[in-house]
Parts: structure tokens; C-alpha cells; sequence
């Protein structure tokens, strides 16, 4: 299709995984059948029952035959997902609530599946993690595979796909996502679902292919063939560009793979600025799949390993024994390099191996992260229990989530201690005493930074809830979304707080959200004074060379022109034109 044939479209989604990608869409079209729904007479009843449980075998065996292809090739972490899936074939909380609908409501098993599947989506809507919150695809998934089985429809239909293929569809399951991903002919990914921890973002980040999903109706307005341009960073699509459009995509392709394959060359060396100042860049990681490609950009080490997928979709959480050769792993694979680990961040009304809870009316401010840990006890001794078996073999360091007082913080490490005591009488090998920090993503922890850093050994900033609590809006809520300001002048107040209650304890501070990858706001970064960022793998080559192409002087004189400004939009405004006249390259 000629790209003067029909207008340009423009679409903006969100940037999962960086970098620019230009191909023909493929449109992958996935759409939920369309289900029977039927009334039994009560002789068909147990006939019913029999066809949903040859549909739930035939399904597991579907998902086995996946796990073991997708094992070979994409590693063990993806096939996790699909044994996940297989768990929720057979969890009561499903199946028995499948067949009570049919014998008690007498209907048939497709319609039962949807009704279950719909209900069981409603308990993942009050999750304020969110990845967690975009589990909700998952149930889809299953329910859709159990009834195209009960329907006779083929499920897994292999995809043959063109060279530089722009795959387009309304959601990716693991499956299409990861096989297709292997293919080596992907040049990006578009979906109308999604966001930053959906499996397409995840599986795309890890092998650095550009991805922009939540796209909106994007699989509707683009058709097959038709020429898209996608930036994976900053979530833009045009559809059927201009020839000088595209002539610029190209440019920016060819600039992007050129600074890349530079970038690359030194990503041995360390983030140091031309004035002395040295930054260490490591990784965001939920899966071990990504350290490859984390090392491959040069990260430093970990500074942030999401250990709650472990907890995804299951019947029971995971074991002392299972957590312990997760966490082992993931330190042994990084060797010597510094892994952070986070503890678990649960919240809401999902409890693994639990029923249903009473909806919280604002989960974003309920019983999440380290106050569900210290109301679980026993689930947060068999984490604690398993980092400190598994400290044996790496350089690791531990965090806790949403701190916001000195109590909790004090409770928590009491119960670190107490299994260290625990382990040590049973004669338990250990490893050496490692540093124990908090995420400081609450106000109240960044008012109190400096109390805070008596007692904790380092700092790693969240910035995506901070900068949420801080101007009390819910960044998932598109009518407020737009006052997600990270340059907000009380946002940058606190950092400077933060990072200088950290500086006068003597403790490292470092920053693991969102606005720690962004390029532009890394000389702010390197300003302020963080001795460590911890980001996407595809980010830290870009941010790296601003860095080493930057003084500290020259960006702390930036920054005080900047915080002598009042309102978000005249900071921000006043940073990137800062940012474009230094580094009109890369910025």
C-alpha cells in the first residue's frame, strides 16, 4: 500500500519497550467467540458436566504441550505464566463455580464460563498493584480457551507471519506474544490492551522489540498491509505516514540503532559525568528472563526484582523451598553485581490461596505491601526466610515496600531478624549480613527521610506511587491522568529532601520508578545527587551517554533555574527545550 494512498493516522498509546520500528501491520484477529447461551432440561444436566470436563482436560493438555515448546525456547519464566494458567483450569474458585451455575441455573457450560470468568475479573478491578491489575487478562485467556475447546473451534492456530511484521491485535496472550516474539521477524508489537506489565511489554522489553500497547481501537483502525511507523518510547503510531514521515522514521531508526550499537560499545563503562560524578544503572526485572538482556545494555546489577509473580494465579502461594531457587537464580546468574529485591507488594482484595474478600472502596491507600505483610505474618516469614537462605549466593540487598512510618519499618526487620535467628539455630547456611533499605514512595516517608535514614541502610524512591500521593490523583484514571506531573514543583521538593536526608546519614539513595529511565529527566537526576537508577534494559544506554556527555555543575545550575519556576507545565517546558539545545541528539 502506497503511504500517499490514504490519509495518516495518528494514534498514541503507551510506550512498553523502547525504540523505532517501521513495517506492514499484521492483524492478529483473537475475537472472543461469540457464546451460545442455552437452558437445560434436567436429563441434560450431567451430560453437561462431562462435556466441561473434557473440555478442561483437553485444555490442560493444550497448555502442557505449550509450557514444554515454549520452555525450550523462550525459558523457564514464560512457561510459568502458562502453568499459572493450568493451575486456574483446575482452582475450585472456577471449576466448582462452572458447574454449580450448571446444574443450579441449569445452563450451558460456554455460558457458565463466561459468567465465572467475568466475575473472577471484577475481584482483579480492586488491585492497586498494577501488575497485578493486569492479571485480569488472564482469566480471559483460560475462559476463552475452555470455551473455543467446548466449541470445537481450533485454539492454537499457528501464526506465520511476514518479514518486519508490525503485529496488531486487541490483546497478546503469553503464548502469541512469546512464540511470535521467537520468530525473528517481529519489528514491534501494537494492542489496544495493556500497559508497562502486560505480557506483551514484558515479553517485547525482554527481547528489545519496540512495543506500544492500551492503543485504544487500534486493531479496528488499522488494516492488514498498512504501512505503521511505531516509537516504542514514546508510545506514538502513525498509520500509512507521509513519505516525509516516514523518510524521518527511517532517520530516526537509523540514529537510534547507530547510538545503540555506540552506547553499546561502552557499556562497560561506568555513568560517570565529565565533572566526576559516578551514577550506577541497573535494571527493573519481574522475570529472570531479562537479566540477558540487562547485561547486554550494561546494567550494573538489579535495582529493583518484583518477587510477586510468583504469587500469580494460584490456588496456594508459593513455598519457602520454590521462593529460595527463584531468588537463588536470579543472584547467581548476576554473579557478583548487586540484586535488589523487593518483598512482596500485595494489595487489595487478592489473597493468594484465599476466597473472596470484601471489596476495599480505595485499595490505592488499603492494606498493600508492607502493611499486608505484617497483617500475613506467616507469608511474609516464608519470603523472609527464603531471602535469607538465598543471600548465600550473590550480592543481594532487600527492600521494603511503602514504608511510611518508623514503626513499620522496626516491625519489619524485627521479623527479618527473627528468622535470621530462626534459620541460624537450625544450623541453616547463611550468608553475610546484607543491607536492608525501604521504597520511599509515601509523603510521609519523604517528610520524615531523615529519621527514616537512621535505620535503614539504603533509599530506593518510587516515584509512580510518590508522584500519585504526592498530587492525590490515580494515575489509572484517564479524566485525572493528565496531572501526573513528575516535575511538579512539590515532587522535586521532596526528592531534594529525600536525596539529602540519605546524604547526611551517609546512606546510598537510588531511584527505581518510571522517571528514572526517561532521558529527560536524567541530568535532574544526576543534579539532585542519586547514586543509583534503576530502569528498563533498553534505557540505560541512552541514559548512560547523557550522563558521560554531562557536567553535574552545569546540571545543578539547570535545575535551580528550573525550581525558581512555580507552575508543572513552565518547569517542564523549561527542562526538555534545556535538554534539546545540550543534547539535540539524543534527548
Amino acid at each position: 500500500m502506497s503511504s500517499q494512498a490514504t490519509p495518516t493516522l495518528n494514534l498514541k498509546g503507551i510506550g512498553a519497550s523502547p525504540g523505532v520500528a517501521v513495517g506492514h501491520a499484521y492483524i492478529l484477529d483473537r475475537k472472543r467467540v461469540r457464546t451460545p447461551k442455552l437452558r437445560l432440561a434436567e436429563a441434560e444436566v450431567d451430560p453437561e458436566r462431562m462435556r466441561m470436563k473434557t473440555a478442561l482436560d483437553l485444555s490442560d493438555r493444550q497448555l502442557s504441550d505449550l509450557k514444554d515448546q515454549i520452555s525450550k525456547t523462550e525459558g523457564p519464566e514464560h512457561a510459568l505464566i502458562l502453568e499459572a494458567h493450568r493451575l486456574m483450569l483446575h482452582d475450585p474458585m472456577f471449576v466448582d463455580e462452572v458447574n454449580r451455575l450448571i446444574v443450579e441455573d441449569r445452563i450451558n457450560a460456554e455460558w457458565a464460563v463466561r459468567r465465572v470468568a467475568r466475575k473472577l475479573k471484577h475481584l482483579f478491578d480492586n488491585i492497586p498493584d498494577e501488575y497485578f491489575r493486569e492479571r485480569r487478562s488472564d482469566v480471559e485467556y483460560v475462559a476463552d480457551r475452555v470455551v473455543r475447546n467446548l466449541m470445537g473451534q481450533v485454539v492454537d492456530e499457528e501464526v506465520v507471519l511476514p518479514d518486519h511484521a508490525v503485529v496488531v491485535s486487541h490483546d497478546l496472550s503469553p503464548a502469541d506474544a512469546a512464540l511470535m516474539a521467537r520468530s525473528g521477524r517481529v519489528a514491534g508489537f501494537v494492542t489496544d490492551l495493556g500497559g508497562q506489565t502486560s505480557h506483551t511489554a514484558i515479553v517485547a522489553r525482554a527481547r528489545s522489540t519496540p512495543a506500544v500497547v492500551g492503543a485504544g481501537r487500534a486493531s479496528e483502525q488499522i488494516s492488514p498491509g498498512d504501512l505503521v511507523a511505531l516509537d516504542g518510547t514514546r508510545g506514538l503510531i502513525l498509520v500509512n505516514p507521509t513519505e516525509d514521515q516516514l523518510a524521518l522514521f527511517h532517520e530516526t531508526m537509523r540514529r537510534h540503532q547507530e547510538f545503540e550499537a555506540k552506547a553499546l560499545e561502552a557499556k562497560d563503562l561506568p555513568a560517570q559525568s565529565t565533572d566526576g560524578f559516578r551514577i550506577r544503572l541497573v535494571g527493573n526485572i519481574e522475570f529472570p528472563e531479562e537479566i540477558q538482556s540487562l547485561l547486554s545494555h550494561g546494567a550494573e546489577g538489579i535495582g529493583l526484582y518484583r518477587t510477586e509473580f510468583m504469587f500469580l494465579d494460584r490456588k496456594s502461594p508459593p513455598g519457602e523451598e520454590e521462593q529460595y531457587r527463584a531468588y537463588r537464580q536470579v543472584l547467581e546468574a548476576m554473579g557478583n553485581r548487586p540484586v535488589t529485591i523487593r518483598t512482596l507488594d500485595l494489595g487489595g482484595d487478592k489473597v493468594p490461596g484465599k476466597g473472596k474478600h470484601e471489596k476495599e472502596p480505595n485499595p490505592a491507600m488499603g492494606l498493600r505491601a508492607i502493611r499486608y505483610c505484617l497483617a500475613n505474618r506467616e507469608l511474609f516469614r516464608v519470603q523472609l526466610r527464603a531471602l535469607l537462605r538465598a543471600s548465600v549466593h550473590g550480592n543481594m540487598r532487600m527492600m521494603f515496600p511503602l514504608i511510611c512510618g518508623m514503626s513499620e519499618l522496626r516491625e519489619a526487620r524485627s521479623e527479618l531478624e527473627a528468622c535470621r535467628t530462626e534459620l541460624g539455630r537450625a544450623g541453616v547456611p547463611l550468608g553475610k549480613r546484607f543491607q536492608v533499605g525501604i521504597m520511599v514512595e509515601t509523603p510521609s516517608a519523604a517528610l520524615i527521610a531523615d529519621r527514616l535514614a537512621q535505620e535503614a541502610d539504603f533509599f530506593s524512591v518510587g516515584t509512580n506511587d510518590l508522584i500519585q500521593y504526592s498530587l492525590a490523583i490515580d494515575r489509572q484514571n484517564r479524566d485525572v491522568a493528565y496531572l501526573y506531573k513528575p516535575l511538579h514543583l512539590s515532587v522535586l521538593r521532596s526528592l531534594k529532601n529525600i536525596v539529602t536526608a540519605a546524604k547526611e546519614a551517609g546512606i546510598p539513595v537510588a531511584m527505581c520508578g518510571e522517571m528514572a529511565g526517561d532521558p529527560v529527566y536524567a541530568l535532574v537526576l544526576l543534579a539532585l545527587g542519586f547514586d543509583e537508577l534503576s530502569m528498563t534494559a533498553g534505557q540505560i544506554p541512552t541514559v548512560k551517554s547523557i550522563i558521560r556527555q554531562s557536567s553535574r555543575e552545569d546540571a545543578q545550575r539547570m535545575l535551580d533555574a528550573a525550581m525558581d519556576l512555580t507552575t508543572a507545565e513552565e518547569i517542564e517546558r523549561y527542562i526538555r527545550t534545556e535538554m534539546d539545545r545540550r543534547l539535540s541528539d539524543l534527548a
